[in-house]
């Protein structure tokens, strides 16, 4: 008589190709029936292929042909593993060369998120960092346009015998973008999985050299990307960029409730303040508080998180964004002082953090049903 125990322990001598630990430990088997003769063996896969199923069948089978009567007949049920149990279409990798990861968030579009990010990585770059951007705004990608290199395109190289990607460089950062790959005119009409996957290929198929800083200017919102970027790579921290009317605010706090969650526990670093007054410093000191006032530094006290600065409405700004060179870059200007200030003070608080924080473990949602409401 053939028993339950008996077929159990045989397949507990059976491995997958490569793989270190056997089929029943693995939990592929989930139950096993047996009915006289017969013997039905449920098992899970994540593939669903045919290919899989008879990969598995010939496993079973020379497992126990030499061990059961002849007699036997052995027959299988599949249940291929429901979607929040598979994997997620970006899989954590290390980025040996790259020391600090910094996301830069906002939950409301139009903030000036991108326009931080630019002239942020110059201030990096003239206090001596070795400085990147990854441009992870699949749907609007705004950073080819600040640095004047919409029209480049990244050239390859070979990186440990694997063809890899160039990042295109201008003023001395390291950027790459899926606005390289499109037209001006041309809309990105993605899924999910097609948007990780270019994700994944900027990320991973691409050679950045050695890096203080990679940035990453996250889309707006709360949504798929962030997931992904968040499954693919340790980020060290992220910075939320607000500006100070309610409408901003609402979706900043979204932001950083999003980054605090259990299940994704990045460091907030800081909020920025975009926008934050009007002045003109030839004509008088005088700040017209035209969107309202103090509004991201009271949302940071409110959510215990550090504020990093404000950055006024300048004309001038705008303009360096328009013809593709950062404000940052300016000569002696008191421009460059507020996004020095923010800068230094990011800088203060990436270095807190990695030292009295451990480093930031790639989360484990593998579905959007992963991250529920946040109450």
């Amino acid at each position: 008589m053939v028993s339950k125990e008996k077929v159990l322990t045989l397949l507990k001598k059976a491995y997958l190709k490569n793989d270190t630990v056997d089929i029943v430990t693995k939990q592929y088997i989930k139950n096993i029936v047996i009915f006289d003769s017969e013997i039905i063996i449920d098992i899970e896969i994540d593939n669903p292929t045919l290919k899989a199923k008879q990969k598995f069948k010939k496993l079973i089978k020379d497992s126990l042909k030499d061990s059961l009567p002849q007699n036997c007949v052995l027959n299988f049920n599949f249940k291929i593993k429901t979607s929040h149990e598979s994997q997620p279409t970006i899989k954590g990798k290390s980025l040996k060369n790259i020391k600090n990861i910094v996301a830069i968030s906002s939950g409301k579009g139009g903030v000036g998120k991108s326009t931080m990010t630019s002239n942020i990585a110059i201030s990096l770059k003239r206090m001596g960092f070795k400085v990147g951007i990854l441009d992870s705004d699949i749907y609007g990608p705004s950073i080819p346009s600040m640095f004047d290199i919409s029209e480049k395109k990244p050239m390859s190289t070979v990186n440990d015998g694997k063809s890899v990607m160039l990042p295109v460089e201008n003023y001395g950062i390291k950027i790459l973008s899926i606005g390289f790959f499109t037209k001006i005119d041309q809309a990105v009409i993605w899924r999910g999985p097609m948007a990780s996957k270019a994700l994944n290929q900027m990320i991973f198929d691409s050679y950045w050299g050695e890096l203080d800083f990679l940035l990453i200017d996250l889309p707006p919102g709360t949504g798929d990307i962030h997931l992904s970027i968040m499954q693919s790579v340790s980020i060290t921290g992220s910075v939320i960029i607000t500006t100070p009317q309610n409408v901003a605010l609402i979706d900043a706090r979204k932001g950083v409730a999003m980054f605090n969650q259990k299940n994704i526990n990045v460091p907030v670093l800081g909020i920025i303040e975009n926008m934050a007054y009007f002045s003109n410093p030839e004509l008088s000191n005088k700040k017209h508080y035209i969107f309202g006032k103090d509004g991201g530094k009271n949302l940071a006290t409110d959510l215990e998180v550090p504020f990093l600065g404000d950055i006024p409405l300048i004309q001038s700004i705008r303009e360096a964004g328009d013809v593709g060179r950062p404000a940052s870059l300016q000569d002696k200007s008191y421009i460059v002082d507020h996004f020095d200030t923010v800068t230094k003070n990011m800088i203060q608080e990436v270095i807190k953090r990695n030292k009295n924080l451990p480093k930031t473990e790639i989360i484990k949602i593998k579905t959007m049903s992963g991250c529920s409401a946040i109450k």
